[in-house]
């Protein structure tokens, strides 16, 4: 998933950096073509099953009959006993903030609607552990950066890790792990390295995952919508510090900030780069 390119550095000297590949992945649900999304080329049956779920085409009850990907031609074809037909939703198409821009169809919160989170704690101390564990995990993202990771945790332990270069891939690979795996999500923790923009908390609501936290900041409409669904999120969660905009009722305050050590310099460089 990356390839050796060669350039120069700023003191002219010759350097080869490990770049991140990217191909386009045209996804169909039955004989309808939906989208085509442009990733890192892994995974792209949970690719194109969270894509489908977190749009509202393909349903938690559905029946899956298959999920065929043909890596010549670069498509996947998720079919259902359910006949679909999605035309009108695909008129109604808003392109998405962020890195390898996104894509939603449709009204995108229509998929809110009688959406129930858990209202676990969540404390303060698996936080720090997650941190922690993600952000010294082999990686991708460490090995060439410009690359966004999503991780499932359960308490204080990374479940399954998911990179790609938008961030909204990546977390529809997660929402296809947990669809194929029958994963529960009520008592997650979803973990991004992306900003915490109305996509990402809409899809992370529609999991029915009830928290969400990553490194990076905040856009004001994610935390209305947080505040409206009764999602946790959590911030700018880097060494010891964090910031909870939603839901800070639900922490327990069980780690002592002055007790956890600073992040380590050469990932906050890293990050810089992203």
């Amino acid at each position: 998933m990356t390839q050796a390119v060669d350039g120069v550095d700023h003191e002219g000297q010759p350097v080869t950096l490990n770049v991140v590949t990217e191909r386009p992945l045209t996804i169909y649900l039955n004989s309808q073509e939906i989208v085509t999304a442009m990733t890192i080329g892994d995974y792209p049956d949970y690719l194109a099953l969270g894509f489908l779920l977190n749009q509202g085409m393909l349903h938690q009850d559905d029946d899956v009959t298959g999920v065929d990907y043909d890596e010549e031609l670069d498509v996947v074809v998720v079919r259902t006993a359910r006949a679909t037909d999605y035309e009108d939703k695909l008129k109604k198409k808003t392109r998405t903030s962020g890195c390898a821009v996104g894509t939603v169809f449709g009204d995108m919160m229509e998929g809110l609607q009688g959406v129930t989170l858990s209202s676990s704690t969540v404390r303060t101390s698996w936080l720090y552990t997650l941190a922690q564990a993600i952000n010294t995990a082999p990686s991708l993202y460490l090995e060439a950066g410009a690359i966004h990771g999503t991780v499932l945790c359960r308490e204080d332990r990374p479940l399954v890790y998911m990179e790609d270069v938008g961030r909204h891939n990546a977390v529809d690979k997660i929402a296809g792990w947990m669809f194929r795996e029958g994963a529960p999500a009520a008592d997650k923790i979803l973990y991004t390295t992306g900003r915490l923009t109305s996509e990402m908390v809409i899809k992370t609501a529609q999991m029915g995952i009830p928290v969400l936290a990553s490194r990076s900041g905040f856009t004001a409409w994610g935390v209305e919508i947080a505040r409206n669904v009764g999602l946790t999120l959590i911030g700018r969660m880097r060494g010891k510090r964090f910031v909870c905009l939603s839901g800070a009722e639900r922490l327990v305050w069980d780690a002592d900030p002055l007790a956890v050590p600073e992040e380590d310099g050469r990932h906050r460089r890293k990050s810089a780069g992203v």
